[in-house]
């Protein structure tokens, strides 16, 4: 279904029950719908620790890898292994930690991913302040003359991803909201076609 979808990526989330208080699935998972997807993974690593994996989500096939700023405490080392590794480099922010963290590596990565909930649970509310937070990275890249791709994941609606997408958003993740419906594949194509 996701193959015959409108939908750009598949997002996979990692969850280890440390960093955040879920388990999900690991590399077995990820290698098995590679093999069957044709498109592109992007890999959230919401786990303690990522670095120590930058080997086996190359090879399980990523195309892009996120981490978690708050669980990188070398950061740019972190980005520049991904990079090495093939993938392109994803930072994600948990809802609590502000952009302006990102000052001094933002031109380093490909992609910021904001949490729009707390992580590790699906079907949560969307937390109304990330669209604020959308503008003001958005304001931050442009600054720049950066290219580094926003993307939103959590309570992503066709009302929340319209609002998002203004904020300047690029990308929007949908789980529940995509998975729970009737017809998956009628809201992906509705999705791709919010405009701001």
């Amino acid at each position: 279904m996701i193959n015959r979808s409108e939908a750009d990526w598949l997002h996979l989330d990692v969850m280890d029950g440390v960093f955040v208080p879920n388990i999900s699935f690991g590399f077995p998972v990820i290698e098995a719908v590679a093999k069957e997807c044709k498109k592109p993974l992007d890999v959230h690593l919401m786990i303690v620790e990522p670095q120590k994996f930058i080997a086996e989500v190359a090879s399980a096939g990523a195309y892009m890898m996120n981490v978690h700023y708050e669980a990188c405490q070398h950061l740019h080392r972190v980005v520049y292994a991904i990079k090495d590794a093939g993938m392109k480099a994803g930072v994600t922010l948990n809802p609590h930690t502000p952009v302006e963290l990102l000052e001094d590596i933002i031109a380093d990565v490909d992609m910021v991913l904001l949490m729009s909930v707390n992580p590790g649970f699906g079907a949560q509310k969307f937390i109304e302040h990330s669209i604020a937070k959308t503008a003001c990275l958005k304001r931050m890249i442009s600054s720049k003359g950066l290219d580094t791709l926003i993307e939103i994941d959590g309570g992503v609606n066709f009302d929340t991803g319209r609002r998002l997408l203004a904020a300047g958003a690029d990308v929007l993740v949908a789980g529940s909201f995509v998975f729970k419906s009737e017809n998956p594949l009628s809201v992906i194509k509705e999705l791709k076609q919010i405009s701001p």
